[in-house]
């Protein structure tokens, strides 16, 4: 079973990858005075290096221990599922 995990997260990477390089080369071959493609790299990575964070902060979120085990009591009361 891992194999294929690893095919399918080798298949994203490369996907992923595959569309940087892409967008770069348009970026780069795109008929623009050298200080428009700046600008939209300079927005690009600061762009992303905001998502990068808030990708962080949630992950971090979701990786931290919501409750301590003592936190809840069960009262004998009815619950719905």
């Amino acid at each position: 079973m891992s194999t294929s995990n690893d095919n399918a997260a080798a298949a994203v990477i490369a996907f992923i990858s595959g569309a940087v390089i892409g967008a770069a080369a348009a970026l780069l071959l795109a008929p623009q005075p050298g200080r428009e493609v700046r600008e939209k790299l300079s927005e690009l990575g600061e762009g992303a290096a905001e998502k990068v964070r808030r990708l962080a902060r949630e992950a971090r979120f979701k990786a931290s221990p919501k409750a301590k085990s003592g936190d809840f009591q069960y009262d004998g009361g009815d619950a719905w599922i």
